[in-house]
């Protein structure tokens, strides 16, 4: 019962994703082809909103859903990683068709092919698990 709240959020964050068509690989192909704004459009309105929501959190000083102080690490100095795990990301975006949230929606909307992704991915942060401490960071 204790995590009943966040499922149902999910659930409706995945009916919005969904009804918003950001899930649809035609949207992303689209993206990637720079043919449409929809996608930009979708992905600024988030990264602004973001802002926002972390200028509030600042300036109210909120804290966290048990009650935790939030804090937020100064930038990194370092753009090389940032660029290398950008680098991975939109490739794997790009070649499945999905970033990692929408990965659950396809399957809950019954397109079973991405158990296949997600278990991918899985097995890919298990892997960077074990090589953390060779990479660079």
């Amino acid at each position: 019962m204790k995590y009943l709240k966040f499922l149902v959020l999910g659930v409706l964050f995945g009916i919005v994703l969904s009804k918003a068509e950001v899930i649809s690989w035609y949207r992303i192909y689209e993206m990637f082809k720079f043919q449409s704004f929809h996608m930009y459009g979708v992905i600024g309105s988030a990264v602004i909103l973001g802002i926002i929501a972390v200028q509030i959190i600042k300036k109210t000083q909120l804290r966290g859903i048990e009650g935790q102080q939030i804090t937020f690490n100064p930038k990194a100095k370092s753009i090389a990683r940032y660029l290398f795990g950008g680098i991975i990301f939109g490739c794997g975006w790009a070649l499945t068709g999905a970033c990692p949230g929408p990965m659950f929606i396809l399957v809950g909307r019954g397109i079973g092919v991405f158990l296949v992704i997600i278990a991918s991915a899985l097995a890919g942060t298990f892997v960077y698990g074990l090589l953390r401490s060779k990479l660079p960071h």
